[in-house]
């Protein structure tokens, strides 16, 4: 009997990636309404959607990272290491570039929509080359694809070895390690506490461009490693499940120093501290709040969310391409509804239904169906069934 040592597919991934893209829908329209900086703004703004963007804010992108290493794990599967390399950059590398010249120029576009006479004026500017925000060329919200690009590429040999029979002691040295929750909920946060300790004094902003983002390349960088280390060593996988009560726990106390700390900012509290250690205390406890949402959302998808659906299989295959999408069109369509004479609200739904009907149509009838759509936007090429017996 043939064996392989490929891992089953994961129905709680699936879900996990559906959800995070539903929400990062509704986070980046929520952008035009809150009073964070963005590349456009409606004319009102209201403070009320800062207090759940600022949690959303801090897990969900490590969220679709600790996945990302998880499924990269599972890409790897029996592909050669050239192998591997040639599918990471069919699915990443590609729609990257495509987006950098089709899907992100628009959103520039849209930003200084007032100093070009029309939209060609604007896209001969693309080819400048000058990058964002002093010019017209960028990758926008498509920084995860790079990030995911640069991340695949630079833990292959920790892939390959993860993957090896040579890798059973590190794994029994893990689990020891990481199994308890204490070791589960508090290392890893320190580990990724460290290296923002350690960079983030150089890199104080999050870019997103890369050669000046060390410290959230790093960041980032690190529920990408844990993603992969964790699916790879099954019983830490398993511990995260059984362990998902406690890690409950450490998810809600640590918006106790977090809130406090923003709130106080805000002016809303008044605590015994100063501006700056508010700051500094949203800044470390926002950093326990990423890992412990993460692994949270990890332990009580594997209870009960790894089941399949019979459409969920389908749903999956369309998400790359919808978050390639997605900015785009909430820029594109929120440029129009911000400028009718409607509540904070109503355009916030309507932005973002519109924005998924737009995408999800979009892509079933210009994408799904053709193999060039489909490579343009990191998907499988579709073999056609000649129907011969």
């Amino acid at each position: 009997m043939k064996t392989t040592t490929t891992p089953t597919r994961r129905h709680d991934l699936d879900w996990l990636r559906f959800l995070a893209i539903l929400i990062l829908l509704f986070f980046h329209t929520g952008m035009w309404f809150n009073t964070f900086g963005w590349h456009v703004k409606n004319a009102e703004l209201t403070p009320a959607f800062d207090y759940w963007m600022i949690w959303l804010h801090y897990w969900r992108m490590p969220l679709l990272l600790f996945i990302s290493g998880a499924g990269t794990y599972l890409a790897l599967g029996k592909r050669s290491p050239r192998q591997f390399v040639g599918e990471r950059a069919r699915r990443l590398f590609i729609p990257l570039v495509f987006g950098m010249f089709v899907v992100v120029p628009p959103q520039i576009y849209f930003e200084y929509i007032g100093k070009y006479d029309n939209y060609w004026d604007f896209y001969q500017t693309v080819f400048e080359f000058v990058r964002y925000p002093g010019g017209s060329f960028s990758w926008h919200h498509l920084w995860f694809i790079i990030y995911l690009l640069v991340y695949s590429l630079v833990a292959l040999p920790l892939l390959l070895f993860v993957k090896s029979p040579r890798s059973a002691r590190f794994k029994a040295v893990l689990y020891r390690v990481l199994g308890a929750p204490w070791g589960m909920v508090a290392l890893p946060a320190l580990f990724i506490l460290l290296t923002q300790v350690l960079l983030r004094p150089y890199f104080p902003e999050e870019t997103h461009g890369l050669t000046n983002d060390w410290a959230f390349f790093a960041f980032y960088g690190c529920f990408f490693l844990f993603g992969m280390l964790f699916y790879a060593t099954p019983q830490l996988w398993e511990a995260v499940r059984l362990n998902r009560g406690y890690l409950l726990v450490a998810a809600l106390l640590i918006l106790i120093p977090f809130y406090g700390g923003f709130l106080h900012m805000r002016e809303i509290i008044v605590l015994p501290m100063t501006h700056r250690e508010a700051e500094v205390l949203v800044d470390v406890s926002a950093v326990f709040l990423s890992w412990f949402a993460v692994i949270t959302v990890i332990g009580y998808a594997q209870q009960y969310l790894n089941r399949p659906h019979p459409w969920l299989k389908h749903v999956n295959e369309g998400l790359y391409p919808f978050y390639i999408l997605h900015q785009t069109v909430i820029i594109w369509i929120g440029y129009y509804i911000c400028q009718l004479d409607w509540g904070i609200f109503a355009k916030f739904w309507a932005i973002s239904l519109l924005t998924l009907l737009a995408c999800v149509g979009f892509y079933l009838l210009c994408i799904r169906p053709f193999n060039g759509m489909r490579i343009l936007f990191g998907m499988k090429w579709q073999r056609r069934h000649s129907g011969k017996a």
